[in-house]
């Protein structure tokens, strides 16, 4: 079965490689998953507390907003303040990136609102300085006018933006270059990225913008970002969330997972409740999930609540418990190591998964 999955996921599209700090983005690097603190910037405490945050959960980049000099400023405290590399988010204020550029490890720009080309090219050697990618973030509801008008807020005209502002990037002499192409829909998210990937040589930030609450965006980002995964589409991610920020990682680092393209965690395999179900398996599963967040090690898990699917799906998983009449086998590498009552089988397994882990580092 896995075999079989693997044939269906593409090969990625090589890339450029680039460096956002120590984090390498695109060619043969891991793909990777960022965020974005919400506080304003120049609140040093409240921004660095939300960085530590964001990185025992695991991200590996994390954007900020500059929207005043205060903000711009602030960086340069921050930098000293957390390990994670830091990107500044510029929009129509240019001179905010020429301060910030000092300091972070990249800087995001908005073709539409940034302004004209001497603007641009300010940007670009400041950038160009600092040995600092920049990342054309081009957003389907705000193209610049001259696109707008000719194209409509159409994947096509996102194509087109980025083409533009790419080409002028480098006729400055400037390749030091990531691409986002963001709508609010997934259709022409997915799109804009298809049309443009054959026709640059450079990584892909993906994500759908303003996509809602956790529900709206753990569907939309699921669906976008996991189909252009599976083709083989970009090189480090984002998934944007209305609410708390350890989430987005969450679903980010899922979204790799179950698109093939991330060998770390735990997979769980769980039936859908029905009227077969002889446990209290949505209990179970929410005990197994929290008592296994911390295993890095890829492991496939099955928690099944009825005869029915149980054996079989146990067969495939690494380990697995098999539910029946309140008791419960807990079977590993498909073979049964024992039976226990209902309310003590959660903890049995438990212990016998971190076990199995260990027995894996050890064969590494």
């Amino acid at each position: 079965m896995q075999n079989e999955q693997n044939e269906r996921i593409k090969p990625r599209y090589p890339t450029k490689k680039i460096y956002v700090g120590k984090v390498a983005i695109g060619g043969d690097a891991p793909i990777s998953v960022q965020s974005m603190t919400f506080s304003k910037t120049h609140d040093i405490e409240t921004t660095k507390a939300q960085l530590d945050r964001l990185q025992l959960v695991g991200a590996d980049i994390v954007r900020l907003a500059v929207l005043t000099q205060d903000d711009a400023y602030a960086l340069k405290t921050l930098k000293t303040l957390t390990t994670l590399p830091l990107i500044a988010d510029i929009h129509f204020k240019y001179k905010l990136a020429l301060i910030a550029a000092q300091y972070v490890d990249c800087i995001r720009i908005n073709p539409g609102n940034i302004g004209s080309k001497e603007k641009i090219k300010e940007v670009v050697k400041a950038c160009s300085e600092r040995n600092i990618p920049i990342r054309i973030g081009v957003n389907g509801g705000s193209l610049e006018k001259e696109f707008a008008i000719k194209y409509g807020e159409t994947s096509q005209g996102m194509v087109e933006s980025a083409l533009y502002n790419i080409k002028l990037l480098e006729d400055f002499g400037f390749t030091n270059i990531k691409i986002s192409l963001k709508a609010s829909d997934v259709l022409r998210t997915v799109q804009a990225y298809e049309n443009l990937r054959p026709l640059i040589p450079y990584p892909f930030h993906l994500g759908v913008t303003e996509a809602g609450t956790l529900y709206h965006s753990m569907i939309k980002s699921s669906m976008a970002i996991g189909n252009l995964l599976m083709q083989g589409i970009g090189d480090t991610l984002r998934c944007s969330i209305t609410g708390e920020l350890e989430e987005e990682i969450k679903l980010g680092k899922a979204i790799l997972r179950y698109s093939g393209r991330q060998k770390e965690g735990i997979t769980i395999i769980s039936c859908p409740t029905c009227g077969r179900i002889e446990a209290d398996l949505v209990t179970a599963i929410k005990k197994i999930e929290k008592e296994l967040t911390h295993i890095k090690m890829p492991l496939q898990v099955s928690v099944m609540g009825c005869a029915v699917n149980a054996l079989g799906e146990a067969k495939h998983a690494d380990i697995a418990i098999a539910f029946g009449n309140k008791m419960g086998h807990i079977i590993k590498g498909g073979k049964v190591l024992a039976k226990y009552k209902e309310s003590e089988i959660v903890e049995k397994f438990v212990y016998e998964v971190e076990k199995l882990v260990k027995e894996k580092e050890a064969e590494l």
